[in-house]
C-alpha cells in the first residue's frame, strides 16, 4: 500500500495511556503525527491536560457509563436482573448496572459534570454505554435484562403494556430510547458545563442486522436516536479480537456502512463525524506490525475524519509498532 497525504482526517489519535517516550526533550508529540490522545478518565490530571495541549495534541476523556461495577459494593440492588427474576451474572467477568436505578445515574452523571469542570477537555467520549452484556469478543454473551421490578414498573407506567414477553418490540424500542435518554442528560451537561467541547461514543460496530439484531435487541444502542445529541462516533471494529483477522477490509466496510446509515459522507462542514478506533495490541489473535499500515488504511477511508488506535499500552514496548504507527500518521498529516 502506498500512503499518501489524507487532508480529510483531522484527528490522528492514540488510545490507552500517555505516550511518554514519544513527548521526550526536544520532541514533540506531533513530531510522531500524533495530534490526539484517548485517556481513560481516572487517568487524567491537570499535568497531563497542559503537557498534551504544550505538545500540540488534544486530550479526550473516555467516560464509563454503564460499567461502574464499584457502585454495586454498597447499591446490590442496581445489579441487573434476567427474565427469571434472579441477579443476572456477569458474562465474561463484564459486570453491567441496571439503566432505571436512580442514585447510579445521578452518580454517573455527577462524575460526568466533575470531570468536564475540572478539566481542560476537548471533549468526552461515552464507553460502554449499553445493557448488560460481553460483545467485545468473536462470540458475544448478550442475556436478556434487566427485569427487576424497578424497570417492570417504569415500562408499564411508560408503554401501558404488561410485562414484556421474548421478542417484543415495545420493549426493545423502551430499552432504547431508555439508553438513548442517558445520552440526552449527558448532553445537556456539557453544553451548560464546557460548552464547545465534543461529545462523542465509542460504539458497537454491528448494522442493524448483525448478530439477529443484537445491537438494538440486546444492547440497546440505538445510533440514529442517539445522533441527536452527539457529534462524533467512534466504532470499534477490532478487526483481529472479533474474527476478522483475514479480513482487514471489513473495518472501513463497516465505517462505510455507518456513514450510510448515519448520512454522514465526510465531509467538513457536517454535523456529525466518524472516527473509528481500531486493533493495533494483540487481543485474541495477534496483530504484526507488517498489518498495521493496511489497518490504519482501511480506518481512515472517507466517511472517516479522524482514527485513534487501541491501545497505546499494549504496543507501546513493541518498537516496529510504534514505528509502523507512528510512520503512518506523519505520511498522511497535512
Amino acid at each position: 500500500m502506498t500512503t499518501t497525504t489524507r487532508p480529510h482526517i483531522d484527528v490522528r489519535g492514540i488510545y490507552g495511556g500517555m505516550p511518554e517516550q514519544l513527548m521526550s526533550e526536544g520532541h514533540r508529540l506531533t513530531d510522531s503525527g500524533i495530534n490526539a490522545v484517548f485517556m481513560h478518565s481516572g487517568a487524567i490530571d491537570a499535568d497531563r491536560v497542559r503537557r498534551l495541549h504544550e505538545h500540540g495534541a488534544r486530550i479526550f476523556a473516555e467516560f464509563n457509563s454503564m460499567h461502574f461495577e464499584k457502585f454495586l459494593a454498597d447499591h446490590p440492588d442496581a445489579a441487573p436482573v434476567g427474565r427469571d427474576g434472579k441477579v443476572c451474572p456477569a458474562p465474561e467477568g463484564w459486570q453491567g448496572v441496571c439503566p432505571t436505578h436512580p442514585a447510579y445515574r445521578a452518580n454517573r452523571m455527577t462524575e460526568f459534570q466533575r470531570l468536564l469542570t475540572e478539566y481542560d477537555l476537548d471533549g468526552i467520549w461515552l464507553d460502554y454505554h449499553h445493557a448488560h452484556a460481553s460483545w467485545e469478543r468473536a462470540d458475544p454473551v448478550m442475556p436478556d435484562t434487566c427485569f427487576c421490578e424497578r424497570c417492570l414498573e417504569r415500562f408499564r407506567a411508560d408503554t401501558g403494556d404488561s410485562d414484556p414477553r421474548p421478542d417484543d418490540q415495545t420493549w426493545v424500542r423502551w430499552r432504547c430510547d431508555l439508553f438513548t435518554d442517558w445520552v440526552r442528560e449527558y448532553r445537556e451537561i456539557l453544553d451548560a458545563t464546557r460548552p464547545g467541547a465534543l461529545f462523542g461514543t465509542f460504539h458497537n460496530p454491528w448494522s442493524d442486522t448483525d448478530r439477529d439484531g443484537g445491537r438494538l435487541n440486546k444492547l440497546a444502542i440505538d445510533l440514529k436516536a442517539q445522533a441527536k445529541y452527539l457529534d462524533v462516533f467512534s466504532i470499534m471494529p477490532y478487526h483481529a479480537r472479533f474474527g476478522h483477522h483475514d479480513d482487514v477490509a471489513w473495518i472501513s466496510r463497516q465505517t462505510a456502512w455507518l456513514g450510510d446509515y448515519l448520512g454522514i459522507e465526510g465531509k467538513p462542514d457536517e454535523t456529525h463525524r466518524i472516527w473509528p478506533i481500531v486493533q493495533l495490541s494483540d487481543w485474541g489473535e495477534s496483530v504484526d506490525a507488517s498489518e498495521i499500515a493496511d489497518v490504519m488504511d482501511h480506518a481512515t477511508r472517507p466517511p472517516a475524519t479522524g482514527v485513534t488506535i487501541f491501545a497505546w499500552g499494549g504496543i507501546r514496548n513493541t518498537p516496529e509498532k510504534v514505528a509502523a504507527l507512528t510512520g503512518f500518521y506523519r505520511a498522511i498529516a497535512p
